[in-house]
């Protein structure tokens, strides 16, 4: 399979120059920003991800990604992810199919759970629901995305009877992710549903997913498909030098981690912590040629056809995450490439 490299954003709200946060509507237009540098510099897929808070700005990827379609050729469409459980499968098509009609077929989708859960309130959903509501719209949208003519039924919305849904997908149809935290559940659901599977791996040493990936080429086979695409989803910063590129990346990230951690219930972020991530574990900071090698091992470990770099690092302001975009696609991809064809 073609070996594509991509970019997630949550639209984190940043820093300006004093340190101060910017409003989230001047953070959406620079997201526009970094997606069209991002598409200048070969960069194959951008990927915005749902939320409903104060500290990321994307509450609707598909209406940020059609202004980013009108100012681009050739970069990939997607969401990073949609919180599926809270949203209608129906409405979700038609955001979506209208898109890939506007961008000339380059509309993709990544569905999840959400690792977030306040949009379930928001919604009126029951959180009790959680992993009904799930189950059941991604079957709904999985018939949406492959059938002209669909019949449903379900306990968390309205049945259809041979409903069409407008407007519809080219013939190229759309690519669906499935994106999965790490349980082999979720691993089995990707292959049930026929949907490709991207690994968020946030933490940690990526090759200890290696029996996800394992079991999903296994299930695939086992249930008499084709192969299908394996996804990677992980944070990152690239700067000129390693040492730049940590003392950009630390205090940044430490306000994303350690406000999550307050929610969550985990301890605040120590430097050490920090930089044992980054030299072992599943954080790709550093200069282009360290950030490479890391990724190239991923991608060799886990034998993935896609790696999506987080590229948002919490706070971290909108002038370094554009030249991390530009160092990501002028000088990591081609060298990862290079690196894989070295063996």
């Amino acid at each position: 399979m073609t070996l594509e490299f991509g970019l997630d954003t949550f639209g984190d709200v940043t820093w300006d120059a004093e340190r101060r946060l910017l409003p989230q509507r001047e953070v959406l237009r620079n997201v526009v920003e970094e997606a069209v540098l991002a598409d200048e510099v070969g960069v194959d897929a951008i990927g915005l991800g749902e939320h409903h808070r104060d500290d990321f700005a994307i509450s609707s990827p598909e209406i940020l990604l059609a202004s980013i379609g009108a100012r681009t050729r050739r970069i990939r469409l997607g969401t990073a992810v949609t919180v599926l459980g809270s949203d209608d499968p129906v409405r979700l098509f038609q955001r979506l199919s209208t898109l890939d009609a506007l961008t000339g077929g380059r509309a993709e989708v990544t569905l999840g759970r959400g690792s977030f859960t306040e949009s379930f309130p928001l919604f009126g959903f029951d959180l009790g629901d959680y992993h009904a509501l799930f189950e059941e719209k991604l079957d709904l949208f999985a018939r949406l995305i492959r059938e002209e003519e669909v019949t449903w039924s379900g306990t968390t919305r309205a049945p259809l009877e041979r409903q069409r849904v407008w407007p519809p997908l080219g013939e190229a149809g759309l690519r669906a992710w499935i994106g999965v935290g790490g349980s082999p559940e979720s691993v089995v659901r990707a292959v049930r549903f026929r949907l490709p599977m991207i690994l968020a791996i946030i933490g940690g040493p990526a090759r200890r997913f290696l029996p996800y990936a394992d079991l999903y080429r296994r299930a695939t086979d086992q249930a008499g498909l084709e192969p299908m695409p394996l996804g990677v989803h992980s944070p990152g910063h690239i700067a000129p030098t390693d040492e730049l590129a940590r003392e950009e990346a630390f205090p940044a990230y430490k306000v994303l981690h350690d406000r999550l951690g307050a929610e969550r219930g985990w301890p605040s972020l120590g430097r050490d912590d920090f930089l044992r991530e980054v030299e072992h574990g599943s954080m790709y900071v550093g200069s282009p040629e360290t950030v490479a090698r890391k990724i190239a091992d991923t991608v060799g470990a886990l034998g993935l056809s896609r790696f999506q770099l987080k590229y948002s690092m919490g706070p971290l302001a909108h002038g370094a995450l554009l030249r991390s975009v530009e160092l990501y696609g002028r000088e990591v991809i081609p060298r990862v490439r290079e690196l894989l064809a070295a063996g």
